[in-house]
């Protein structure tokens, strides 16, 4: 069966100018800045002025472990907030914007798909209105700065070797990951080795998402710790006198970048940290922005629950002082028949025994959502090759977790066939059942956070971390940084550190190769197995088939 291809659906788009979307949200002409027709940044200003208005109700998108079977998150994200437009809802999306690593490595892009998705589909997928590009100049000014400031006499005493701030671009590049830099001679500077991290894995990026204003930004780009003396004294981005530079730099990117749906309803992209080695949720300004702009906000979360939701709930719902409404948990059939052992070649062929043996991964989400006080629906994103028997052994097994799962089509039809989801999600949302909280007090120590996400999230029964590691964490706690949250950097595939094991594991463990400190961003990042924060490129990227064709017209983004 032929379909066309996002970027043909794309293509066609009847968009309107971007004037008329932000009307629709009551944004006036002047407070928006235009980039080009079809996007725009809304004005600082304009955001101040709505502190005082009542917030919207605020629902999360999240999702099963990714498959190679594809999961359709941002899909159905994008499908809801039509849908809840369609039923008469007042409804703003929010997501992230995409990295260019991705985008020609193996994962893709990140706006939607079929007829649920966010235009214009190959800006938004390429430099959008250069945010990443100002986040990318903004780390690496300072970077730039603290070898400078060691070169030219290192008035703050600065030892080389624990230079802890790495440079970063968007792309994967396995190559950078560990290099020298200042080779050459004298006039070079002192030789050290460091490394590059991807855009998204910046603690820049995760600064600007979780800063509520400009002011708030520069104190926490002056916050972030970028070395240590010899005697392990902290020295801070301030002390460099980088903060206003920096700040300078990201102006334009802290405002939100307003786009619209293949249905012109309003979209906010703005911001995009990794879920496996960030946090994973578009910023705070946007999503405070559209809770006062709209009746209802749709977001998304990064990959599965439990990293996404977790990282959603406990770290950007906990700093922005936000209470989700509602959830929805988005799976796919052939999603369950993969982790019911089934390959990806046979994924065609009916197999309901496979469906059930997988749908405990589901399960594992469900009741992990559940655990924060929000109340959950079940989106199953429906695939043409899906049978009538499958989908019923997902809804019962669901309905025995206590969720409803509904069968959505919004991919083929748009807003028409997610519907019966916008309804489901509006009863959950004004039902008042939402008690929200987040995983573990402020108070606990910062080990004992990593041991309760292990082991009521992952359901791991410990964490490993060598002695070196556990004094880190008191040594930051003696610091003043014990109330942080922890942000934890894993696969993506797997409830364990191991992305092979599917399903829904007990009696593994999670070891921790290194904790980093993230004391602009406000969070402890811990990097557990193999995860990488500079992912390489497949044996066969994207990027060999991405061109532009006759017309001019890119081809091969997806």
């Amino acid at each position: 069966m032929a379909f066309k291809t996002d970027i043909e659906i794309a293509r066609e788009a009847k968009k309107k100018p971007i004037m008329e979307i932000g009307a629709k949200l009551g944004i006036p002409s002047e407070h928006l800045l235009p980039y080009g027709h079809d996007k725009a940044k809304v004005g600082q200003e304009f955001i101040k002025s709505l502190a005082g208005k009542k917030d919207g109700k605020l629902v999360l998108v999240t999702a099963i472990n990714p498959t190679p079977a594809g999961e359709g998150k941002t899909t159905t994200t994008v499908g809801l907030g039509d849908g809840l437009n369609r039923i008469g809802k007042k409804a703003v999306i929010c997501i992230r914007e995409a990295s260019l690593g991705p985008n020609f490595g193996m994962k893709g892009g990140a706006a939607g798909g079929g007829m649920a998705q966010v235009v214009p589909m190959e800006e938004m997928n390429l430099h959008f209105t250069g945010d990443f590009h100002a986040i990318t100049s903004a780390h690496n000014l300072l970077s730039a700065m603290i070898d400078n400031h060691i070169y030219w006499g290192n008035e703050l005493q600065i030892d080389a070797r624990r230079v802890v701030w790495r440079r970063v671009m968007d792309m994967n590049d396995r190559a950078l990951r560990d290099i020298v830099v200042n080779l050459g001679g004298v006039s070079n500077g002192f030789p050290r080795q460091t490394g590059f991290d991807i855009t998204v894995a910046s603690e820049v990026m995760a600064i600007l998402c979780l800063s509520n204003d400009l002011e708030d930004l520069q104190k926490r780009l002056g916050d972030i710790v970028v070395a240590y003396t010899r005697e392990k004294k902290p020295i801070y981005c301030r002390d460099i006198k980088a903060d206003g530079a920096m700040t300078v730099l990201l102006k334009d990117a802290m405002q939100p970048n307003l786009v619209q749906t293949l249905e012109n309803n309003p979209a906010f992209v703005h911001g995009g940290p990794f879920a496996n080695i960030a946090h994973g949720c578009n910023s705070v300004i946007a999503t405070k922005t559209a809770l006062k702009l709209g009746e209802y906000v749709v977001t998304e979360a990064g990959f599965g629950a439990d990293l996404g939701a977790e990282k959603f709930f406990d770290i950007k719902c906990r700093k922005a002082g936000l209470k989700p409404a509602a959830a929805v948990i988005v799976a796919t059939v052939r999603a369950m028949k993969m982790n019911g052992g089934v390959a990806k070649a046979d994924l065609g062929a009916e197999n309901v025994d496979a469906v059930k043996k997988g749908c405990p991964n589901l399960g594992r989400h469900i009741a992990n959502v559940k655990s924060f006080g929000v109340p959950v629906v079940v989106a199953i994103n429906h695939f043409y090759s899906d049978t009538d028997a499958e989908v019923a052994a997902v809804k019962a097994y669901v309905a025995e977790q206590g969720a409803e799962a509904i069968l959505c089509k919004h991919w083929a039809q748009g807003s028409a066939g997610i519907e019966e989801l916008a309804k489901k999600v509006v009863a959950l949302a004004e039902g008042g059942s939402a008690n929200f909280a987040p995983l573990y007090p402020d108070e606990m120590p910062l080990f004992q956070k990593l041991q309760t996400i292990a082991k009521r999230i992952y359901h791991a029964d410990d964490v490993i971390a060598d002695k070196s590691i556990r004094d880190q964490l008191k040594a930051w706690e003696a610091a003043g940084y014990g109330n942080l949250p922890i942000c934890v950097a894993k696969t993506q595939y797997s409830f364990t550190t191991d992305p092979t094991v599917r399903g829904a594991p007990t009696g593994h463990t999670v070891p921790v190769r290194e904790v980093r400190l993230s004391a602009g961003a406000g969070f402890i990042v811990a990097i557990c197995g193999e995860i990488m924060t500079m992912p390489g490129l497949p044996k066969v990227p994207s990027a060999e088939v991405i061109r532009l064709n006759d017309a001019g017209q890119v081809e091969g983004l997806f």
